[in-house]
């Protein structure tokens, strides 16, 4: 497999102890990345009792990075919302774990052709598959001051998310067409606090990314695709990045409702179809975020289907 370089996984062990890998299981990776979460699930699992791990990325970069000589690994070129069309598609009934970690790739931060961080220039296209779906460029072009306001506040978290879109949409009316992650820079670093900017600049394409690439509805579907195809007493472990996706996560693991709205039975117990394992979502120890600083906020949840 690739060599780590591409991606160092987080909270590796935590993972895959909590997903508690068996050599006859059938697990899913949501998100194969660089593969470290893969090869650790894969070296527990054996063929001879029927071990198999079925990983999804929907970036080709990633993809051609996979093994192809694997009995134990079928690699599959889709976003993860798919997961129940694919798992239906290879005859799998039932699984025993799935893995989720949605950190964006080190790749994808370093490559200054996909536009995903604000240290270099290039295109801005932020786009996890470069074959579907529109490019952030295209996105600054046609949303309207509503929309881009809405994106920053919610999925960015910005104050100033509605200045932010003010200032695009009266860049393009000038002429600016967006199409460098430069160009963006030029116009939204005036607004940014100087005392704040790198943290500012990151909320800034981080909102972009995740509507770029629908984040948060793929999401939705990933987790309400696993419960389906989680076999009873299967496990489910998210590792998440930011508060929305946290909260969602949590939610979900707790009630079964993306709200966090309770279903109460006729006795007054709390009807949901996952256990959280642990009160408290698993974080990086001192030395992984020394050896790793872009773990420093991952958070891993863990729950098991009743």
């Amino acid at each position: 497999m690739e060599s780590e370089v591409y991606h160092i996984p987080a909270l590796l062990p935590e993972t895959i102890g909590a997903l508690d890998v068996h050599p006859g299981g059938i697990y899913v990776d949501a998100t194969y990345g660089g593969g470290g979460h893969s090869r650790a699930i894969i070296e527990h699992l054996d063929t001879a009792s029927g071990g198999h791990l079925y990983s999804f990325d929907q970036d080709l970069d990633a993809v051609e990075r996979a093994p192809g000589d694997d009995d134990r690994f079928t690699m599959v070129y889709s976003n993860f919302r798919f997961i129940t069309n694919f798992m239906r598609y290879y005859g799998v009934e039932a699984v025993d774990g799935v893995l989720a970690d949605l950190g964006v790739s080190f790749h994808h931060f370093d490559s200054p052709g996909r536009g995903f961080s604000f240290r270099a220039d290039g295109p801005l296209d932020m786009r996890m598959n470069r074959s579907a779906g529109r490019p952030a460029s295209a996105l600054l072009r046609e949303a309207d001051e509503e929309s881009l306001a809405d994106i920053f506040k919610i999925y960015g978290e910005l104050a100033q998310g509605r200045r932010l879109a003010r200032a695009i949409v009266k860049a393009r009316e000038g002429g600016e067409d967006f199409g460098t992650v430069s160009s963006l820079l030029d116009v939204i670093r005036p607004l940014i606090d100087p005392r704040k900017e790198k943290k500012e600049l990151a909320q800034v394409f981080q909102a972009l990314r995740i509507e770029v690439n629908d984040e948060m509805g793929a999401l939705r579907e990933l987790l309400l695709g696993a419960l389906k195809v989680l076999r009873p007493g299967g496990r489910i472990a998210v590792i998440t990045y930011h508060s929305l996706e946290d909260r969602m996560v949590k939610n979900f693991f707790k009630t079964g409702d993306f709200a966090g709205k309770v279903d109460k039975d006729f006795f007054g117990r709390v009807s949901a179809p996952l256990k959280p394992l642990g009160n408290r979502p698993v974080t990086p120890s001192e030395d992984e975020v020394a050896r790793n600083p872009r773990s420093r906020s991952a958070k891993l949840r863990v729950a098991v289907k009743l």
